[in-house]
């Protein structure tokens, strides 16, 4: 259901309906052209709309239906892409200026992995700029808006994409995840998120933050779509060296298990600063498992109050080490000047946007002699130690709740002042990018002012089968 309160098809419906010749992909693809048409320059998913080349893909599938062809498991369903993944001769952005036009000469695994089962892409959505940060309000390109409520942000970084499934303008979208940057946006557009094991989903293609945390996952309407798109997306490439090299189990039979005999970790000692509505809906989503047969257990994790200062450190580390690629010399933005590195200099600052800037030096600043031990070498030592809490607590519990965002949706402007307060809207996704362990969000009702709420699913190193299995319950458990 779309954020207006309309119906549609699940992806699962419509790939199903195109494969048999029931439904035509023209027909699919036109629905959400015209859904863009109507809402798009009101709350501004994209940076880039396809429409020419989505209305000429859906004729290929649809000729190929006609022959007979199988065209694969998404057949007909629209996508949209988060832009920091590469299409070749379609500009990749990042949302930056610096990269304003760029077009990639290879496409990401994951856009010909969604090609190859069907699927249809619709566009290239807005992010918060080089995927640094909460809202989608450090775009160059202007900020996204929540299509449940146009004064409020869809969350970040992947805002684009998250709004993009909630107002209905594709079926399933893309983000990526740093440290919440699919999961948070997932909870305040009302829509479900998932960040994958780390080298669950190949990074190839996908433009670097901090590459030892990015992770690209799915956003769907529902889990039962998610999981399709996540049997589709993951799996070994050896053009990521970080790629896990095994065959993953098929999540979208995992989803019809339940949750009989489930042991579901509460975190006893998680940090403070849940506003009490998210708090209550988090509470109903416990009582709602033990009604479906999952067991309930207490579990700590005492480290996971430190993930938001590890992260901190280690991710503008990487994101400085990452971002000096872009100097105005092999592509993006160039700005001319007397010299080479007064060039470097020109063009960066007209480049970057203030937020990557500031992790830019932050992380310049960890990495410096004298700083290195002091600083990123004692958030590694951290990292390890949430890893470890994390792995004890999965001995007892085999998936954890917790809230997704503290908050419901906030106003724009009210933590833009303040990057400190923007940060701390991370609190409940950070410490599992740091632990590469899986998480989802769940839609799990309203709070505030009828906001969507996310409830946050985290399970242990490639459990992907059984948190999907408790998402699944909380699902039904609404229906």
């Amino acid at each position: 259901m779309t954020a207006d309160g309309t119906s549609t098809p699940s992806a699962a419906a419509v790939a199903a309906a195109v494969r048999s010749g029931a439904t035509k992909a023209a027909d699919v693809v036109e629905q959400h052209l015209a859904a863009i048409a109507a809402r798009e320059p009101e709350i501004h998913a994209f940076n880039t709309v396809l429409a020419e080349q989505a209305r000429e893909r859906a004729a290929q599938i649809d000729a190929s239906v006609a022959a007979g062809n199988d065209p694969g498991p998404l057949a007909g369903v629209t996508v949209a892409l988060k832009d920091n993944m590469c299409t070749r001769g379609v500009p990749t952005t990042c949302s930056s200026k610096i990269l304003d036009g760029w077009k990639p000469p290879y496409d990401a695994t994951v856009v010909n992995m969604l090609r190859d089962a069907g699927a249809i892409i619709v566009g290239k959505t807005n992010l918060d700029e080089f995927a640094m940060g909460s809202s989608t309000e450090n775009s160059a390109f202007g900020p996204t808006r929540n299509p449940h409520d146009t004064s409020r942000v869809p969350g970040g970084s992947s805002g684009g994409s998250a709004a993009a499934v909630a107002a209905g303008f594709s079926q399933i979208a893309l983000g990526s995840d740093t440290g919440g940057s699919i999961r948070q946006p997932a909870a305040l557009c009302g829509v479900v998120g998932v960040k994958p094991t780390y080298g669950y989903v190949s990074r190839y293609g996908l433009v670097a933050f901090a590459s030892s945390l990015d992770q690209i996952g799915p956003f769907a309407s529902s889990v039962e779509d998610a999981a399709l798109m996540l049997d589709v997306i993951g799996g070994h490439d050896p053009h990521d060296s970080t790629s896990i090299p095994q065959r993953h189990p098929s999540l979208t039979e995992a989803i019809q298990q339940g949750v009989e005999g489930l042991r579901v970790g509460r975190i006893t000692d998680l940090p403070e600063g849940a506003d009490p509505d998210v708090q209550e809906r988090l509470d109903a989503a416990f009582e709602a498992l033990r009604a479906a047969g999952a067991t309930i257990v207490d579990v700590q994790v005492p480290a996971f109050t430190f993930g938001l200062t590890a992260y901190y450190l280690i991710a503008p580390a990487e994101a400085s080490s990452n971002l000096a690629r872009y100097d105005g010399v092999r592509y993006g933005l160039r700005v001319d000047a007397a010299d080479t590195n007064e060039m470097y200099g020109v063009t960066r600052a007209a480049g970057f946007g203030d937020e990557v800037k500031r992790r830019i030096m932050l992380g310049t600043y960890a990495l410096s002699a004298g700083y290195y031990d002091a600083y990123y070498g004692k958030a590694l030592k951290v990292r390890r130690l949430i890893h470890d809490d994390f792995e004890r607590a999965y001995q007892q519990a085999d998936v954890l709740l917790t809230p997704t965002s503290p908050s419901v949706a906030f106003k724009f402007g009210s933590k833009g002042d303040n990057p400190f307060a923007m940060y701390l809207c991370d609190t409940y996704t950070i410490p599992t990018n740091l632990a590469g362990h899986p998480g989802m969000s769940v839609p799990f009702g309203t709070g505030a002012e009828g906001l969507p709420v996310g409830v946050q699913v985290l399970a242990g190193t490639l459990q992907e089968p059984v948190m999907f299995r408790a998402a699944a319950a909380l699902e039904r458990a609404l229906s």
